[in-house]
Order: structure tokens, then sequence, then C-alpha cells
């Protein structure tokens, strides 16, 4: 069915841009509501797309997708560069940049989410699960948001650093399976959320990988606000390192419209108020002090931290359960301390919310919608998913 209008009710280009706009922002949510052609579900089951078995999705839609570097430094060797010399002196080094690659949807929601990962992992961490479901990148695609999945500086994609490193080859997968709330190697937990079978098990020892140079808290947050910075306001959502990783982002950048933090491992806290380490040995969490003017920035956005199962109320024989019942302690007082200046952070314990099961990597478990469903309610509930 076409629109005709006649050229004397013509709006102004004031008139037209915003007409425009409201026209996009009805559509969108329309969109959101029609079934997609070849018997696939609609871009959303309900309000947000939520609820549907990825094995019944149809086909994805994508209105612009790319990647792209932003951040980073040259480092200049000093003399003269000259073509007739292989490997002479003075040439430059790109490095320490963060890099992302993202994808659009038809109408998209107007903020964008950032998925950044944890420690020993990629963008992959939000791509396919590892039995080959699909993850945030297209969950969240499908309920129109601009995904933008990043490596941060000196990892993966991102791997040209300016410093040298040592890579070492140090077994620790079994390390890892506890670590990570799947079980007490070899044995997963009864009720576990992991994917069950060799190969998703061998698929999701295979997706660690390593720095490519030193560990530098400021090089990988001056990346990432790099790319805030270039890509406008946006969500971001973190994983366990990449947690007090964001929370430093979101001092440099305003930019970061609101935190939502999987499983963080670190905390900051007002220099002045810095609450004491919790437990001890390998297990003991310490605060991270940040000057108060940089805390308060934190209490201008809102915030979330989200744990999973695993992890008991008291004490555990295994220091690296008794790390997370340590971390989740100290979380809570970071929330108390944001709220206590005027804040909107929260921490969600998903057994308290009767879910069970899920491991460090909640967003890859098999239940990953549900999780996903979690997410959008959030954003919806803060007016972080408008069109």
């Amino acid at each position: 069915m076409g629109i005709e209008q006649s050229s004397s009710l013509a709006p102004s280009n004031a008139e037209a841009g915003s007409s425009r706009r409201g026209f996009f922002a009805r559509a969108g949510a329309a969109l959101a509501s029609l079934p997609l052609l070849a018997g696939g579900e609609g871009l959303a089951h309900d309000n947000h797309g939520g609820g549907q078995d990825g094995a019944r999705r149809g086909p994805l839609i994508i209105a612009k997708q790319g990647s792209f570097f932003a951040g980073g430094t040259v480092k200049q060797a000093p003399g003269d560069f000259n073509p007739l010399v292989n490997g002479g002196p003075g040439q430059t080094l790109h490095g320490d940049h963060v890099y992302t690659q993202f994808q659009s949807p038809v109408f998209p929601r107007k903020l964008p989410l950032v998925m950044w990962h944890g420690g020993g992992q990629s963008g992959k961490t939000w791509e396919s699960t590892t039995d080959g479901r699909e993850g945030y990148q297209s969950i969240f695609l499908r309920r129109n948001f601009t995904v933008h999945i990043i490596d941060q500086p000196r990892r993966g994609r991102a791997g040209n650093s300016t410093q040298p490193a040592t890579l070492t080859a140090t077994p620790g997968d079994q390390d890892l399976f506890v670590a990570w709330r799947l079980g007490i190697w070899p044995n997963f937990y009864p009720n576990t959320k992991f994917p069950r079978g060799a190969d998703a098990l061998d698929q999701f020892f295979r997706q660690f990988t390593v720095d490519t140079g030193p560990s530098d808290r400021a090089v990988v947050t001056d990346g990432a606000a790099a790319l805030f910075a270039k890509i406008g306001p946006a969500v971001l959502l973190t994983h366990s390192a990449s947690g007090v990783l964001g929370w430093v982002t979101a001092t440099k950048s305003a930019n970061v419209r609101a935190i939502y933090a999987y499983e963080p491992t670190d905390y900051v806290f007002p220099d002045t108020e810095l609450p004491n380490p919790i437990g001890t040995g390998v297990a003991q969490i310490s605060p991270n002090p940040v000057p108060m003017s940089d805390f308060l920035k934190l209490t201008k956005i809102p915030i979330r931290m989200q744990y999973s199962d695993g992890i008991p109320p008291t004490s555990s024989p295994y220091p690296r359960v008794q790390t997370w019942i340590n971390r989740i302690a100290m979380g809570r007082l970071m929330v108390k301390a944001i709220n206590k200046h005027g804040g909107n952070a929260s921490l969600l314990h998903l057994p308290d919310i009767g879910i069970f099961g899920n491991t460090h990597f909640s967003f890859a478990d098999v239940n990953n919608i549900q999780i996903a469903d979690i997410l959008s309610d959030y954003l919806q509930r803060q007016g972080l998913d408008r069109y």
C-alpha cells in the first residue's frame, strides 16, 4: 500500500526530519511484532524478543555490518627510513588499539550494546555458544540493538602490542573448569546449565586465548574510551575481568550510559572510603582505589552486577570457589558505596530469583535466552531500549 501526500502539504526540512524519525521509531516497534518470512520467529516474541528456542529462529536481517579499530598508539623507531634497507631504522608500529565488529538491524534502538569479553577471552565469548546456539551477538541483533563486540588492546584481533611480552604455554584447563564453576573436575555440577557433551567442552577450552603484551589497565581503558568517543552513547556489557575495566572506562567517557556487568571480579571505591580486603591468601579480594571525582561519575549511570549459581553462602574448601564468595561480598559493598553517593546500582544473584545451575558464562549457557530476557527487562526498566 502506497502513501500519497499532497505537495501543498509537504513539511519543511525540520518537520520532515522529525516526521521521519517518528515514522522509523513506530516502524521499528511495529516490525518487532511481525513474523519473518520462511516460517521463522518474529524479531520479537514479546516486547523485547525473548522466550524463543534458537532452533526456531528465522533468518537474521542485518542492515549494516563492519569492523574497525579505535584508539591506540604509534611507536616510532629512531633514524630515517630507507626503502633499500629491509628492516631498517625509522619505521613505525601501530598498536594498543581496540577492535570492534558491529552489526545493525534495519530499525535499531537508540543505544547500541558494546560487549566486552573477560580475561583469557576474545569477542568469541559473545558470538555463537560452544554447542552452536546463538549467542548475545545474534540474540540482541534480533531484539533490534546495534551490537558491537570488541577485542581489547593486546588481545585477539587487537593483538598488535607496542610492548613485548613472553607467551607461555602452561596447562590449566582443569583449574578453569573449577574457577568458572562448571563443577569440580572431572564432574559437572548435577544441575549445571553448561552445554553437556565432549565437543561443547572442547570448544569451550579452545576459545581461551592469551595477551600479546603486558597487562596495562590504562592502555586498555584508553582504547575502550576511544571506541565510545567514535560510536557515541552506548550501553556497556562486561564479563569477569573486564568488569573493573568497564568501571574505569566509564570514568573516562560520558558516552558509557550504563554498565551491565556479568560476574565482575574486581571493584572500585573512593580512595578515601576503602573497605578492608575480604578473605585471605589466593582467595583474597582487595578494593581498587579511584579518586572520589572519578567514583562519583559511576553514580550518574545505571549499574547492574549479575552473578550465577555455584557460589556457596559462606565458605568452600576449593580456593577458586571461595574467591567467588569473597567477590560477591565485595560487589555488594561497591553497590552500597555507589548508592550511598546517590547512584543507581544493584546486584542480582540468579538463585535469589529461582534460577539455578548457571556458570560464569551464563549468557552462553543452555538457558541463555532466559538470561538475555533478564537483561532486556533491565534495559526496559531503565529506559535504555528506546527507539
